[in-house]
């Protein structure tokens, strides 16, 4: 049993149903083989989905079973004991959640927990599976007074892949807590996690929230795929121009550069592609995320920690005794964090950080509106870039289509009958000029700074959309519907 993998140990000392029915008994060539009295054909998809494992079945009596399994608990029983106290204590976890429910049901309960757990497993693979290879960015699960439904989003949009009875949605929200090693007896707070599966030999990384609602626990995962993440930076989406620009604003050796837009508007993949072309054995380059999406070779990246206390003000304090070179803050949420940014940017370092505002010229307003002097922005910030991403209409419906038809709505298999498929970047680079500074030291509008953005060379949100539409590349639509 020692050759067999610790991901593997924990997952069945995590689940002791599981231990009850099968053992891990050896692990060879990436194949797990199992002890059981009865083989269970959902449990083999589960860890082939979960780790990548093929698995075998190695049947045997109830007396042979019982007797591998004492030497299994006398092998492994204190390293799960102390796993189990120290999740319970954390976290509750499944162990001490179905404690509970023996408790108070005899184990009645149990028995249908167990029941409904692997009976969501298969629910909860086929969704997860079909969403990867829809290419969906997030899965939500929502429970609704008479429905328990799951949407997708594709290219950006939400869409409608399965609507369950609401009787399902606690065995549904218990596995998925389980698979990201949350508590599942906690129903009142939110909580996050992760969870690691393995697709077509590769791995991807999903990250998992939930959020308490009227009728249950709102659950929404995030798919994180390394192998579609666009590092080069010549290739995400800006226009020859725009790229010129970028390039030199990133290339100084100080300052702060601002990228701006909502949730899943593409922000990390521009950082990540600027980090990315900075990094080289000379430079020291740290970030602090909240949490860290993808893991980049060569750069010390740190998550938040906020129940210990570890901000990211906090973050940057250490950062600045840990001799950088280039910082990447993931988001400037306060006046504290802005501060810190600003005195690390004046003071010799890139910084590289976010903001939540709808355009390039309103985040200057924004640290304004913070409490940062204007001198300290003009004295700091180099450039600020909004973004957008707006869907491509499908290759295939295109050439099917009418010449006076440009709203993408001809659906085909290729575009899951959207009239879409995939997203291209909208960018709004904006410079700070020296016009746009004296604006700034006068506490000019937003509507001011733009003007004199537009007067300087910056191509607006709008305009870049429109370029799209002209180019045949997206429809009229879905340009109103992300710049309007």
């Amino acid at each position: 049993m020692n050759s067999i993998p610790d991901d593997i140990h924990h997952y069945f000392s995590s689940t002791p149903i599981l231990l009850n029915q099968n053992i891990p008994i050896s692990f060879q060539n990436n194949q797990l083989t199992i002890l059981t009295i009865q083989s269970d054909s959902k449990l083999e998809t589960d860890i082939e989905f979960l780790f990548g494992y093929s698995v075998i079945f190695e049947i045997c009596s109830k007396s042979e079973f019982a007797t591998v399994q004492k030497k299994y608990y006398q092998e492994h029983g204190q390293q799960t004991d102390n796993k189990t106290h120290k999740k319970s204590s954390n976290n509750g976890q499944y162990f001490t959640a179905l404690s509970r429910v023996n408790e108070t049901s005899n184990g009645s309960l149990s028995d249908t927990l167990n029941s409904d757990s692997f009976s969501a497993v298969s629910t909860i693979n086929k969704l997860i599976t079909n969403a990867i290879e829809l290419e969906a960015s997030d899965l939500h699960f929502e429970p609704f007074e008479s429905r328990y439904r799951v949407r997708y989003r594709l290219d950006g949009v939400l869409k409608e892949v399965e609507s369950f009875p609401p009787d399902r949605k606690q065995s549904i929200v218990s596995r998925l807590k389980i698979m990201a090693d949350l508590d599942i007896a906690e129903k009142r707070r939110p909580q996050d996690g992760r969870i690691r599966v393995r697709r077509n030999n590769r791995t991807l990384d999903i990250r998992m929230s939930s959020l308490p609602t009227d009728f249950g626990e709102k659950i929404v995962l995030r798919i994180l795929d390394k192998e579609k993440l666009q590092l080069d930076i010549n290739t995400i989406g800006f226009a020859a121009e725009e790229l010129v620009i970028f390039i030199r604003n990133i290339n100084v050796p100080n300052g702060i550069i601002l990228v701006t837009g909502p949730t899943g508007s593409g922000k990390t993949t521009t950082l990540y592609a600027a980090l990315n072309y900075l990094n080289c054995e000379g430079v020291n380059i740290l970030t602090i995320e909240d949490p860290i999406e993808y893991n980049l070779d060569g750069i010390s990246q740190s998550h938040v920690r906020a129940n210990i206390g570890y901000t990211f003000a906090g973050a940057l304090r250490t950062f600045l005794r840990q001799d950088p070179d280039i910082i990447m803050v993931g988001e400037i949420r306060d006046k504290e964090t802005a501060e810190i940014a600003v005195r690390a940017a004046l003071t010799g370092h890139l910084v590289f950080s976010t903001l939540h505002t709808n355009d390039a010229p309103a985040t200057l307003s924004r640290l304004i509106d913070m409490g940062i002097e204007p001198y300290l922005i003009t004295g700091s910030v180099r450039m600020v870039l909004a973004q957008r991403l707006i869907r491509k209409k499908c290759i295939l419906c295109s050439k099917n289509e009418p010449e006076e038809n440009n709203k993408g709505i001809t659906g085909c298999d290729n575009c899951n009958f959207t009239g879409y498929s995939g997203r291209i970047p909208v960018f709004e680079l904006m410079e700070v000029t020296d016009n746009i500074k004296e604006l700034i030291h006068q506490k000019a509008t937003v509507s001011q700074l733009r003007s004199q953005a537009i007067k300087d060379g910056m191509r607006t949100l709008a305009d870049s959309a429109q370029k799209m539409y002209e180019k045949g590349i997206t429809s009229q639509d879905e340009m109103l519907r992300v710049v309007g």
